[in-house]
């Protein structure tokens, strides 16, 4: 064949096998024909009928004759109509009327189907509903389609209700098309091999299709091997499809690197489809309607194959083969390679194809009775027969239910029964109590409900009872009373007859739940369909010739990596360690942002942060410094700055960064935050960034699009240069960046990368190192990001008109809702999404109320919440909602959640097509009046802001927060309004920080003194509020406040001095025996009141608080929160015109102070003070760090220290925050390691003070990291590639902990390492 007709003729191969799949897609185009209108009415048979003129022959659709319908002798649901279509067909829709002119008709139905008329399977959609909605007359027709479609040759109708004034009555048609079906019998012993020739083989991919079905639970399917050992197997594993890739090394495990397990329960003797796509390392495989794509391991293409493929078995003539599997024993249909039509060819004998076994053209299995108990009160009672050696009796189970009761005997009183029942997945036999003896179980089998056919067989002799589990080992227990077998007595399988039946059976005992079948009594199998008939035994709540299992974990329902787990009607999800929680692990414990924690009122520290918040990406660590605008700190692997020496562009050095996150992760954090940047230093010393020739990149860096970029730090992408070619100050101006000027000394382009989109650095690449006195050194900071800008994203809704819109939210199986609003209105709809009849919506029903409303076709839901206090004060409240498969919750602020249960094997899918409106309606009715705030769906931010510029009724932006966060500012700190957020004011605070929580404290050495003048501070001539005018020289304070900390070990000591222009004065001191004493004098001519307060030695090395208030002539007293006392002054009550107040040393104490004063005075203060606040006058803080001139002055040796930091105040520490408001969050808010114990959050500490030092006071902290040198330097010799291997952080998902690896050191912008320069000097590398 030639080339051109050989193409042609693959791409028509090509063609033949995609439409294939198109098919099984559900593409049936043409497939509409009506199948039972051409039938006799032999085909159609029922359960019963109320008369011969009301027989099933009847039941044809639009039918007059007979009575017009069929309709069962009596109306339960135990009847049933079925039609015999004569071939498999393709069923794609179904139809039904009621009784023609009657008052019969069925409102819901069920169908299933059967190939043989044995083995019925249930049809669902949307893989949970069973149902059917039915007429709601006899003569109109409701017509049903199929998706996905059946291929069946019988149909079962079964009335589930109907028209309660009348009966069961139906006429039914059935659509749909022949089916071709090619199929092939393996008996577990024979194989087919089909050997291609190689030019005919598909260019593109390889392509196998078939389907198969089995009662087996192991077999292989299809097998390949290649050159090297590699191989391609498709076989079932206890009931799955395992496909395993060997690339040449060992065989795999299944459950091991090299396996995908797809499918479930595939042992049910019903046809499963399989289609498998190979091209090159890609595979798809499919099994029904579920689909995995993934790689191959190694190097394993399609092409590296040989050209043969066997089914059924493992057949390679002439080859080794190193791995048996066990053969297939079931029928194959239409199996399909590259095209070509494999069991056709198999039946004309070609060549290609060689059979090994008795394979037959047919598909003759053996078919079994199931029964289905489907419910806890489910039982079947069968007769016994009378044996002289004792019973057998067995048979085979499958379930997911740990627990249940399976078999039981209750014979008369004087002989012994026994109980067979399951607990915790394994079986427990015992015997029926007898009054005065215990009783004695025995167990067997382990790991029973993995819904797998497990087999039983139970002997009874006289005083032995004995139970074997998949014949492995037999459990015995003896009895003390006969055993009773000489009987006929029932036995019982399932749950206990009625109360009222006489039996013993213990109730309290839930019957079995899930499938039987090959019961056998002596060695003779029940006839079930005798069961079923009623001619033998009888039965309650069974479904006989069936088995309803299904399993609810396929496809795994659980997100983000939780684990699934089942009974018989659920399944549940475990979230542990996922990050995760809820009913589904759908919503994160984590917060989306440092912005969010910060908010939260969270100190500093490592937390973990989830930027998308239920999207896929995982929640993952970062460094948080909460400043006005918190920062976001990302490490990487290779902070210490890096030498390069023996680079050029053949052989370049090449450095990759690892983060503490994945690129998908960054992107997240950098995408949200208002601005980032990381610090790039690079050193040279004849080392060009480009060639000065033809401008070719010399060095360069990359970032996170992959694209290489040549501007360097400081500068912007379309400058293409460096800092110093912006600010024309280069070294050389010939140049725009320093390197370029090739000078034989150290120099440097360092500066600050802040374009969003190319961050974060992950390759450095240097190419000009090797020349002679050639070298180069660089150095990146860490990935720094500020502030969240979705956090404050918000539009203002001044009419009730007036909404935003956005795309349809497309959130099928699970949505969630969360966002902030304050209004001043009763109510309003904050959000509305509709479909054709499915709906989602979220509104403020009154002031006290919220509801969520949906539909996803089980009618209309609701979930309301109401809350103690009006939601309509214009606060901020926050509103969380989520909607999923197994339930919908609605929670208010930190309210307790409300939570309403999704129904059983109900619809799950919310199907919308509107746009969803956000703060009104379609309709334009019951609009919200109002502020609505970082409004979120499924983790996706919505931009308000800029839909509300264009949207007339609505403002970008909505003022106002401190009503609802003030209280975040603590310690008389006072809450001020920004354009985003807010911000708390600690000036006239004894604290400092975000939240004016942070104690600023100071070191006093021998002799320091800090005088703060109040007269100063409050000019004689302000008048601009109560508090200052109390400090005024004319004026008289009757009151006071001072708290402040201290650490000391020196007595005695001067804790403070007050002193006024009138001579009055107020000290505090520590005596020489460490007892704190207060003196009082507010009268001109009397002794100042002296209190001594002996509490204990306060001059013990420990930080000590003392909180002193006076309300007049009373005095209180409080030292360290616990000892509280009150005493009242004798010398005066009025302290007039407060001139000054003294820490430390007197340096002019007067003659008006008393001599214990003085004499603490002149000693002064050594140690610790911290947190000083009189009023509202904070002069520790002034002398500290001076904001008005002449207010405080400081003699000696005084510095700022941390020294009364209270434990977890200021500190670093590593968290593993969640989010406290979250339903199921466990371990709410609560830190795991302080400072002293976590090496990374001190790293952190580190980092985040650095980093504001340099980005503050870039001068210092060059000047600083000249001095120091807490980092190694790393020198690389030659070309090498730099940190591709270092160690990740870990994320333990069993604990959830942050556990930094050891490569990811410090950056610390005060350290220097090898003693680099600075942009503006020059110096040598060492």
């Amino acid at each position: 064949m030639g080339s051109v007709p050989g193409a042609i003729l693959r791409v028509f191969v090509l063609l033949s096998v995609q439409s294939w799949g198109a098919a099984t897609a559900g593409d049936t185009d043409g497939c509409d024909q009506p199948l039972a209108s051409a039938l006799p009415a032999s085909s159609f048979s029922g359960s019963s009928e109320l008369s011969s003129s009301h027989g099933p022959g009847f039941a044809r659709l639009n039918r007059r004759d007979g009575a017009g319908g069929w309709t069962p002798r009596v109306s339960n649901r135990s009847q049933w109509l079925q039609i015999d279509l004569g071939d498999r067909v393709v069923v794609t829709a179904v139809a039904t009327q009621g009784g023609y002119g009657s008052s019969a008709w069925v409102t819901s139905y069920l169908l299933m189907f059967s190939d043989s008329g044995r083995n019925w399977k249930l049809y669902r959609r949307e893989e949970s509903i069973a149902g059917f909605p039915g007429n709601a007359n006899a003569d109109s027709v409701v017509r049903h389609q199929l998706r996905p479609p059946v291929e069946a040759r019988h149909l079962r109708f079964l009335p589930s209700a109907w028209n309660p004034d009348g009966r069961i009555g139906m006429r039914v048609e059935v659509y749909g098309c022949r089916f071709r079906s090619d199929v092939m019998d393996f008996d577990g012993k024979s194989s087919l091999l089909y050997r291609f020739v190689q030019s005919t083989r598909n260019p593109v991919k390889d392509i196998v299709s078939l389907k198969f079905k089995t009662r087996q639970s192991d077999g292989l399917l299809l097998h390949r091997q290649g050159r090297n050992g590699d191989s391609f197997t498709l076989e079932l594993v206890k009931g799955r499809l395992l496909l395993i890739i060997n690339s040449g090394t060992a065989s795999p495990l299944p459950s091991g690197p090299g396996g995908v397990v797809l499918g479930s329960l595939l042992d049910d003797q019903h046809w499963h489809s399989v289609l498998l796509e190979h091209a090159r390392q890609h595979v798809t495989l499919s099994v029904d309607r579920h689909s995995r794509q993934f790689q191959a391991r190694g190097q394993l293409s399609h092409a590296d194959l040989d050209p043969e493929i066997s089914f059924g078995g493992i057949l390679a003539p002439g080859k080794s083969v190193t791995f048996q599997r066990k053969h297939f024993d079931g029928c194959l249909e239409n199996i399909n390679f590259n095209g070509e039509d494999i069991i056709d060819l198999a039946k004309k004998h070609r060549p290609q194809i060689l059979i090994r076994g008795n394979a037959s053209f047919s598909c003759s299995q053996p078919q079994s009775v199931l029964v289905t108990f489907p419910s806890a009160g489910s039982r079947l009672v069968l007769p016994g027969t009378p044996a002289q050696d004792g019973v057998s009796i067995s048979f085979q189970f499958r379930t997911w239910n740990q627990a249940g009761l399976l078999l039981s005997r209750w014979p008369p009183r004087g002989s012994t029964g026994f109980v067979l029942t399951l607990r915790d997945g394994a079986l427990r036999l015992g015997l029926s109590p007898s009054p005065g003896h215990v009783r004695s179980d025995v167990m067997a089998g382990a790991g029973l409900n993995d819904g797998q056919w497990h087999s039983v067989s139970l002997t009874a002799r006289r005083n032995q009872l004995s139970v074997a589990v998949d014949q492995v080992g037999v459990s015995a227990v003896h009895t003390v009373l006969p055993l009773e077998t000489h009987t006929d007595g029932p036995y019982h399988f399932g749950g206990c007859l009625p109360s009222d039946s006489g039996s013993e059976c213990e109730a309290s005992l839930a019957g079995f739940q899930g499938c039987l079948r090959l019961i056998s009594i002596n060695a003779q199998e029940v006839d079930l369909i005798s069961v079923q008939q009623g001619v033998l035994g009888n039965f309650s709540s069974l479904d006989i010739d069936s088995c309803g299992i299904r399993d609810r974990c396929l496809p795994n329902r659980c997100e983000h990596g939780g684990r699934c787990s089942q009974t018989w009607t659920a399944f549940h999800c475990n979230c542990s360690g996922t990050g995760y929680t809820g009913a589904t692990c759908h919503q994160p414990l984590y917060e989306q942002s440092c912005e969010a924690y910060k908010h939260r009122g969270e100190s500093l520290g490592r937390y973990y942060v989830d930027p998308d918040g239920s999207g896929p990406l995982q929640p993952f660590p970062v460094f948080c410094n909460m400043t006005d605008v918190p920062w976001t700190v990302v490490q990487h692997n290779s902070s210490a700055l890096t030498r390069v020496k023996g680079a050029d562009q053949n052989n370049p050095h090449w450095a990759v960064f690892q983060y503490e996150a994945s690129l998908e992760q960054l992107r997240a954090i950098i995408a949200r935050a208002r601005h980032c940047q990381q610090m790039l230093e690079f050193h040279c010393k004849r080392s060009r960034l480009r060639d000065p020739q033809d401008g070719t990149p010399l060095s360069w860096w990359v970032g996170s699009t992959h694209g290489t970029r040549t501007y360097w730090a400081g500068s912007m992408p379309e400058a293409q240069t460096c800092a110093c070619g912006l600010a024309g100050n280069c070294v050389d101006s010939q140049h725009r960046c320093n390197c370029d000027a090739d000078q034989d000394k150290w120099t440097n382009d360092t500066g600050v990368l802040s374009y969003k989109e190319h961050l974060p650095v992950t390759r450095i690449v240097v190419a000009d190192a090797a020349r002679p006195s050639s070298a180069a050194a660089y150095r990146l900071g860490p990935l720094l990001c500020q502030g969240d800008r979705s956090f404050w994203n918000s539009a203002s809704f001044h009419t009730e008109t007036s909404y935003l819109h956005f795309p349809t939210l497309h959130a099928e199986l699970s949505a969630d809702v969360s966002f902030f609003f304050k209004t001043r209105a009763s109510s309003g709809v904050f959000l509305e999404n509709l479909g054709i009849t499915d709906f989602i919506s979220l509104e403020l029903r009154s002031p006290r109320e919220v509801a969520f409303s949906f539909d996803v076709g089980n009618g209309p839901c609701e979930v309301t919440v109401r809350v103690p206090g009006p939601l309509n004060d214009d606060r901020w409240h926050l509103v969380r909602a989520e909607r999923n498969i197994k339930e919908a919750w609605l929670q208010v602020d930190l309210l307790p959640p409300r939570t309403h249960t999704a129904p059983k094997d109900g619809h799950v899918r919310l199907q919308l097509n509107s746009q969803l409106f956000v703060g009104g309606t379609a309709t334009r009715q019951r609009g919200f009046l109002g502020c609505i705030r970082s409004l979120q769906l499924n983790g996706k931010v919505l931009d308000l802001e800029e839909r509300a510029q264009v949207t007339p009724g609505v403002q970008p932006g909505c003022p106002g927060h401190c009503s609802t966060y003030g209280h975040l500012c603590h310690n008389g700190g006072h809450c001020q309004e920004r354009p985003r957020g807010f911000s708390c004011d600690c000036e006239l605070s004894a604290f400092s920080g975000p939240f004016c929580t942070q104690e600023v404290s100071a070191h006093f050495g021998a002799g320091s003194s800090v005088t703060y003048n109040f007269h100063e501070f409050y000019p004689l001539n302000t008048n601009s509020s109560p508090h200052a005018a109390s400090f005024h020289g004319d004026m008289t304070l009757a009151r006071e406040m001072i708290t402040f900390s201290f650490q000391t070990l020196q007595t005695p000591s001067l804790l403070l001095y007050v002193d006024s222009f009138y001579n009055k004065y107020l000290s505090v001191i520590l005596a020489k025996n460490g007892s704190l004493q207060i003196r009082y004098k507010l009268g001109l001519h009397q002794d100042p009141d002296v209190f001594n307060f002996n509490f204990k030695n306060m001059a013990d090395g420990h930080l000590h608080h003392v909180k002193i208030n006076r309300e007049e002539g009373v005095v209180f007293v409080e030292v360290d929160q616990k000892a509280r006392s009150q005493v009242s002054l004798s010398s005066g009550m009025e302290f007039n015109a407060i001139k000054s107040l003294v820490l430390g040393k007197i340096l002019e104490p007067g003659d008006h102070v008393d001599e214990d004063t003085a004499r603490a005075g002149a000693r002064g203060f050594s140690g610790c003070l911290s947190a000083l606040q009189f009023e509202r006058a904070a002069p520790l803080k002034a002398a500290l760090r001076p904001g008005r001139p002449g207010r405080a002055s400081v003699l000696g040796p005084v510095a700022s220290s941390e020294c009364g930091a209270r434990p977890g105040v200021g500190t670093v520490r590593e968290h593993k925050h969640s989010r406290a408001e979250r339903p199921g969050a466990a371990e709410q808010g609560k830190p795991v390691a302080d400072a002293t114990r976590g090496r990374s959050a001190l790293i952190g500490g580190v980092v985040a003070v650095a980093i504001f030092v340099l980005l503050c006071m870039a001068a210092v902290a060059v000047h600083l990291y000249q001095q120091r040198s807490l980092c190694a330097t790393t020198e690389v010799e030659g070309p090498r590639k730099q940190g591709s291997n270092a160690a990740a952080p870990r994320f333990d998902k069993a604990r959830s902990l942050v556990r930094p690896s050891p490569a990811f050191s410090c950056w610390d912008l005060h350290s220097e390492c090898g003693q680099l320069p600075s942009a503006a000097a020059a110096g040598t590398p060492s």
